[in-house]
């Protein structure tokens, strides 16, 4: 019996999906290979990974296959840990972070030099662990947002880190980045983005009224844009995707 060329397409497009998947696996498995080989890792999960994992458990949460969300507040110098089983829509919340030093003013980042920390929707892309900042993971910036609004040089290496000190960065102790890091480690090497919404504070409405007492239109419009991705999951607590318009806004689903 002989197969029709559409059969063989068929057929042809299933292996690959599956050669795609086996790849992603052996990708992720790798990931986590590669970074346990560095001293600093390996401390961080020997110290940390057993009450980062009793933490997980206790909120019903996998360790093994779970989805992370960090929020950073700015002005309250605050990172919220959320975390959400795969399988689910709504998030839990895991633990806070207190960020130790800051640099710039409330506001986005719009070009290299400013001195500012983003303000908008990123993921994480890249794990450190040979940073000089004991361990840092690096935040997506520019996104297509960034771009658009941005002007160029718009910079980068914006990163999550320990060490106290920060030229536009998020820094918090190396003892909490090594309970961080690994916690995001683990998501990424399941499979997962690691997802990071930046705000300048906490956009409840009353601190929306004391910024638009303080801080110029194209600001308090910026900020509008991110309070509807704020307020969607401060309602829900569920994930929502973010898209980006030709003008540079975010927009959300």
């Amino acid at each position: 019996m002989t197969l029709s060329k559409f059969s063989k397409i068929i057929l042809l497009t299933s292996f690959l999906f599956l050669l795609t998947g086996v790849s992603s696996l052996f990708a992720q498995a790798s990931l986590k290979a590669t970074q346990i080989k560095s001293k600093k890792v390996k401390t961080a999960y020997t110290e940390k990974w057993p009450q980062m994992k009793k933490l997980l458990e206790d909120k019903k949460i996998d360790p093994a296959n779970y989805e992370i969300l960090i929020r950073a507040f700015k002005q309250e110098k605050k990172l919220e840990i959320w975390v959400k089983n795969k399988a689910s829509i709504q998030y839990t919340h895991l633990i806070d972070y207190d960020i130790c030093e800051s640099s710039g003013e409330l506001g986005p980042k719009r070009h290299e030099g400013d001195g500012q920390v983003p303000e908008g929707f990123y993921s994480i892309d890249l794990f450190n662990p040979t940073s000089s900042y004991y361990l840092s993971m690096r935040v997506n910036y520019p996104n297509q947002a960034d771009a658009k609004k941005g002007k160029k040089p718009l910079g980068g290496a914006i990163m999550i880190h320990g060490n106290c000190v920060t030229i536009g960065c998020i820094p918090i102790t190396d003892d909490k980045i090594k309970e961080l890091y690994i916690l995001c480690l683990e998501s990424k090497a399941a499979g997962n983005n690691v997802k990071v919404d930046a705000f300048p504070c906490k956009l409840s409405d009353e601190n929306m009224k004391k910024l638009e007492a303080s801080y110029s239109k194209d600001l308090i419009d910026f900020w509008k844009n991110l309070k509807t991705g704020y307020d969607l999951f401060e309602k829900n607590k569920n994930k929502f995707s973010v898209s980006v318009d030709a003008k540079g806004n975010y927009v959300f689903k």
